[in-house]
């Protein structure tokens, strides 16, 4: 989907594990302070939530759907199951 560009990863772990490698292309939104009201517009691609294993990215998908967003889809297994797969990490 990222080489289709059909998706648009938001990257729900904090600042620094972001800054430490992430999909390249995803923007981060910490858990912290998530709010599916300031999600970035897609531009009508697949919104695709994701953390470290898919527990952060899993709440942050709950959040989604208690405010009635139409993100329903997050990274199972998270960046640490794109790492294990040794896909392209940005920095």
């Amino acid at each position: 989907m990222l080489q289709a560009e059909t998706a648009l990863v938001i990257d729900v772990r904090e600042a620094d594990e972001f800054a430490s490698g992430h999909i390249p292309g995803a923007i981060n939104m910490p858990l912290s302070t998530f709010q599916p009201s300031r999600l970035p517009d897609s531009g009508g691609k697949v919104i695709v939530l994701s953390c470290l294993g898919g527990k952060r990215s899993a709440m942050a998908l709950g959040k989604c759907a208690n405010a009635r967003s139409a993100v329903d889809t997050h990274l199972a297994g998270g960046f640490g199951a794109w790492q294990a797969a040794r896909l392209p990490i940005a920095h």
